[in-house]
């Protein structure tokens, strides 16, 4: 749709093949038609897995955290996957907080000279 028009496949095309990048629109067709890949077929089904698992857990997990999780459950998964399908579906675990350094002093190092100078 372009500007609340619908616009055929050739057209696309020829802009395309002004701009140097040749596509044919029997291509566009073909890849339309083409049943999805058995990559596209095991991403799906991963899919809902990692949005069980990250829902389960109120959204906490990150990706390594589930990887090691779906394992647990016999769903063999490579940490990659599992971080590039969660970075398509936007699904971001929590960060730790930086642990605060506090110090609580017993007197001896806050007692200092008087400055001389």
């Amino acid at each position: 749709m372009v500007e609340g028009r619908e616009v055929g496949v050739e057209p696309i095309c020829a802009v395309l093949k002004n701009a140097g990048v040749q596509i044919a629109p029997s291509s566009y067709y073909a890849a339309r038609t083409r049943p999805p890949s058995a990559r596209a077929i095991r991403d799906a089904e991963l899919v809902e897995d990692i949005k069980v698992a990250h829902k389960a857990n109120l959204g906490v997990y990150g990706a390594r955290k589930i990887h090691a999780e779906l394992n647990r459950e016999g769903v063999r998964v490579a940490r990659c996957t599992v971080e590039r399908l969660m970075k398509q579906e936007g699904l971001r675990g929590i960060p730790r907080e930086k642990t605060r350094k506090t110090t609580i002093g017993d007197g001896a190092e806050t007692e200092r000279p008087e400055d001389l100078v």
